[in-house]
């Protein structure tokens, strides 16, 4: 569905290009055409004839057919979305990130098949493996998010999927996805990374050699705390299989809500841009205060992941944790009660600042998470940085029983 033929464009060119094409955007009975695909909504379709019917046939996938199989205004950003992932043959919309991620594991695995699962992967991805996806057949292994190359070693004959996700919920583990990618191919086994943390603007995932990337679109790409989906791309060689699941499955997301993403898209590179430097500004500060133990933040000089992040990553974006020096659950619930500028709230990649106590701990089987001190994870905003410090530093001082 690209509509690009010039693969040189920069991303940010991308981002307000994308989807544009002029049959969804103008009419010529009209004379000309709108900036922004209108908002088509439908669900019955009309056909002029039965040999027009006949002519659209089942397969269909931007030609307007029945309401779930989309309308301009869903290819549209299904379109956008695709162009910003080079290597991608085509990217399908649903309800929300683990929606694209539960459809995304159906549609590559089968009963008896092995599925390699990192060990720092957001916690409903994890609970969709050890539930449905485990009652359907399919046996996972969890795995530590630095093993890199060793995955090799954990692969078996039954071995059909490797999920990844990196920098990696809660704790943000930077995984050497070009060396397990390698080793994927080398024996023949697909690749899925969760690229919501970076989005493709940091992080081209297709061109370091993942066969499906997913994005929670409610995060960055929607950018207002208004709207819920999320996206699968794909290369060539696994576009057909999951495009057919998503039909059998009858995912379908609605064009208001994709209006509100490609507004979102957009301004992507500008927001992403603010965010990571809020969120530097932030972690740098927190890095230096004494009540902090660490700073998990993979742009930080220093932070174990922080090679492999300068390596791989263009940017980074405002989501990062810290633990609070010796404190335990009470003094940091004092802490995150006394902020007056970070809402309590899960999701993040909104243009407002969010705070979310974290205990890795209870969610971790490969790994372990022995960490004493108590651990917080924010999402960085669109305020102004020092705002938020003198914010952080009020939450300091009300940690003392």
């Amino acid at each position: 569905m690209n509509d690009s033929d010039d693969d040189n464009l920069r991303p940010a060119t991308k981002l307000v290009q994308g989807g544009r094409r002029p049959e969804w955007t103008g009419d010529p009975r009209l004379g000309g055409g709108v900036v922004n695909p209108p908002v088509w909504r439908a669900s019955t379709i009309l056909y002029d004839n039965i040999a027009d019917l006949k002519a659209r046939g089942h397969a269909t996938h931007d030609k307007l057919y029945y309401g779930r199989r989309g309308t301009p205004t869903v290819w549209a950003l299904a379109d956008a979305l695709t162009q910003m992932e080079p290597g991608g043959e085509g990217t399908l919309l649903y309800p929300s990130g683990v929606a694209a991620n539960s459809a995304g594991l159906l549609a590559l695995l089968a009963p008896g098949d092995h599925l390699l699962m990192v060990d720092s992967a957001y916690e409903p991805t994890r609970s969709f493996c050890n539930g449905l996806l485990k009652r359907y057949g399919v046996t996972t292994t969890y795995y530590d998010p630095l093993v890199g190359a060793g995955i090799a070693e954990l692969i078996t004959p039954e071995t059909r999927l490797i999920f990844l996700e990196s920098p990696g919920s809660l704790t943000f583990e930077v995984q050497d996805i070009p060396a397990i990618t390698a080793v994927a191919r080398e024996r023949g086994v697909l690749t899925m990374l969760d690229n919501t943390w970076a989005t493709p603007l940091l992080f081209p995932a297709l061109k370091q050699g993942i066969d499906v990337t997913m994005m929670s679109l409610t995060k960055y790409v929607g950018g207002h705390s208004d709207a819920m989906m999320g996206s699968l791309t794909a290369s060539k060689a696994v576009w057909s299989k999951l495009r057919s699941a998503a039909y059998q499955l009858g995912q379908s997301v609605s064009p208001d809500d994709c209006a509100l993403m490609l507004r979102g898209l957009r301004t992507l590179d500008v927001r992403m841009q603010r965010h990571g430097e809020n969120g530097l500004a932030v972690a740098n500060w927190l890095a230096a205060r004494p009540e902090v133990g660490r700073v998990l933040h993979p742009a930080l000089v220093g932070d174990p992941g922080h090679a492999i992040w300068a390596r791989d990553f263009t940017g980074t974006s405002g989501l990062f944790g810290f633990t609070l020096k010796g404190a335990d659950t009470a003094s940091r619930t004092r802490f995150i009660d006394a902020l007056a500028h970070f809402g309590i709230g899960f999701s993040w990649g909104g243009y407002e600042s969010l705070v979310v106590p974290s205990d890795p701990a209870e969610i971790r089987t490969a790994t372990r998470w022995d960490d004493p001190d108590a651990l917080v994870r924010l999402s960085i905003g669109l305020e102004d940085p020092a705002d938020l410090i003198a914010d952080l530093a009020r939450g300091f001082a009300a940690m003392p029983a």
